[in-house]
């Protein structure tokens, strides 16, 4: 089937940054006239396409490539889902990382533009003559781009700059800003993305790889998570349960297969892949190694036997984190015989097999699912009351049984402490090189740096601060003073 959506956007994206046309020329949308543009409808959804652009695939400038360019490949690489033995991976693994580490200082040098960016489209949007109805469902959709891409570079750094709007419309004034405060990022990305909610379409009603109203909501309990407001968390994911649209597939496997998932309903956002290179999905080429049977692949990453382990022995969700094969040279490499593919863990592969292509696959890059919503509630709901109760753990059950596995009970989970460490290994089995999520997952607990020094012993420099990535040099330099380092890198 194809995927509707995913053709408009890379026909957009062709025609305004692809063409090879020599009579058609780029368009910068900081340039560009408001007085007239937006005028029509077509001018809106170029705006709003041109939002979704730095949130693909692409290695270039994509911030959800699978490539060591992109956010899961590092974050889940600071935990024991990758490992990894040279590059920003082996940085990030032992968190070695420093404001010259170019490579974990880059997401937020080349991406914090980008909500300047969706700032200057919204005031024209806003400003425009254009439809009412189609200016509110344009200006959702790039409020929730600009939090998305916020909550992201939140995520990593804390808080950001965030331009005002005057500041932007006055570029030739040198204006040196400090990041928001804590409690102000927090605002800023919440109060978009409940503007989103009010006018994004239902998830019935959105295009695949478009916005929904369950995506804002996503976004939002995973902004409720990371500042412990489990109220908030627990009320979000009744609200998407309460769109009687998201369900649980019976399938885990299948979700990661080359078989189309346009109509999964378990699927609140992805990013549609291709092989045209706008838009890419490279992890099996980052994950296998030279000598994989069928593909051959650049072994840039490893899981760990420590989160191998951490599996019960018929848990489906481990089906692709690859322990034993028998590569073209004919030898079988495993635990027991590593060679230099193995040395560290099994291999993450994740996705199936795309036997149509040695390099990029059309499998697209899934980034939220409902089961995230049924595992938060389960945590919202213990952490909230202290304790877990027998909703919570129905909860997790549901998760589990889709897995294969057997039910657990209250009793065995009776205090908060051990229940939130199920759902850490719950968490990081389920949703293991999608999101990059983990990272957080374990921040949230108290268990980032534990689990580093658990995972590379004298090796790891994990410490607190390393829970917030480094600034790049030249940040602080151009912030002239206003612009603060994050503590530990000065």
């Amino acid at each position: 089937m194809m995927k509707k959506f995913k053709l408009i956007v890379l026909g957009l994206l062709a025609a305004f940054t692809f063409g090879c046309d020599p009579d058609l020329k780029s368009i910068n949308y900081d340039e560009i006239n408001p007085a007239i543009f937006p005028a029509s409808e077509a001018d809106v959804e170029a705006l709003v396409v041109a939002a979704y652009y730095p949130l693909r695939g692409s290695w270039w400038n994509g911030i959800h490539t699978t490539s060591e360019r992109g956010i899961m490949f590092v974050n889940d690489a600071s935990t024991e889902i990758l490992q990894g033995n040279f590059g920003v991976q082996q940085l990030a693994t032992l968190h070695s990382y420093v404001p010259t580490s170019e490579g974990v200082t880059r997401f937020y040098d080349d991406f914090y533009n980008r909500i300047s960016s969706n700032t200057l489209s919204i005031d024209r949007l806003e400003n425009s003559t254009v439809n009412e109805n189609i200016k509110k469902r344009g200006i959702a959709e790039l409020k929730c781009a600009r939090a998305f891409l916020s909550y992201e570079l939140f995520d990593m750094y804390g808080p950001i700059v965030v331009a005002p709007l005057e500041v932007l419309q006055n570029p030739l004034i040198e204006t040196p800003l400090a990041r928001l405060s804590h409690s102000e990022m927090v605002s800023f990305i919440e109060k978009d993305l409940l503007d989103a909610v009010e006018d994004l379409p239902s998830p019935e009603d959105a295009a695949y790889g478009r916005f929904s109203k369950g995506f804002a909501r996503m976004l939002l309990i995973r902004l409720y998570l990371h500042e412990k407001r489990w109220a908030d968390v627990e009320t979000q994911a009744n609200a998407i349960m309460a769109m009687n649209h998201y369900q649980l597939v019976d399938d885990y496997v299948d979700m990661f297969s080359t078989n189309s998932q346009v109509d999964n309903k378990e699927i609140i956002f992805a990013v549609p892949a291709d092989y045209a290179a706008t838009s890419e999905n490279q992890w099996q080429q980052m994950a296998l190694p030279s000598n994989y049977p069928d593909i051959s692949g650049w072994a840039t990453i490893q899981s760990s036997w420590m989160f191998y382990d951490s599996f019960e022995p018929n848990d489906v969700r481990k089906t692709y984190l690859i322990a034993e094969y028998t590569g073209t040279d004919g030898v079988t490499y495993n635990r027991n015989n590593p060679g230099n593919v193995m040395q560290m863990g099994p291999i993450p592969l994740k996705i199936e097999n795309d036997p149509d292509r040695t390099t990029l696959t059309t499998i697209d890059i899934i980034l939220y699912r409902y089961a995230d919503v049924i595992l938060s509630k389960a945590e919202a709901i213990a952490n909230k009351n202290g304790a877990p109760n027998q909703e919570a753990i129905d909860l997790v059950n549901e998760i589990r049984n889709r897995a294969g596995l057997d039910d657990i009970v209250l009793a065995d989970y009776a205090d908060i402490d051990s229940f939130n460490e199920m759902i850490l290994v719950e968490r990081s089995h389920e949703y293991w090189c999608e999101n990059g999520q983990y990272r957080s997952d374990l921040i949230r607990h108290g268990k980032f740096v534990e689990h580093s020094i658990e995972l590379n012993g004298s090796a790891s420099q994990a410490a607190p601060y390393k829970e917030l990535y480094p600034f790049s040099l030249a940040r602080i330099s151009e912030g002239k003073g206003a612009f603060i380092q994050n503590p530990g890198y000065n």
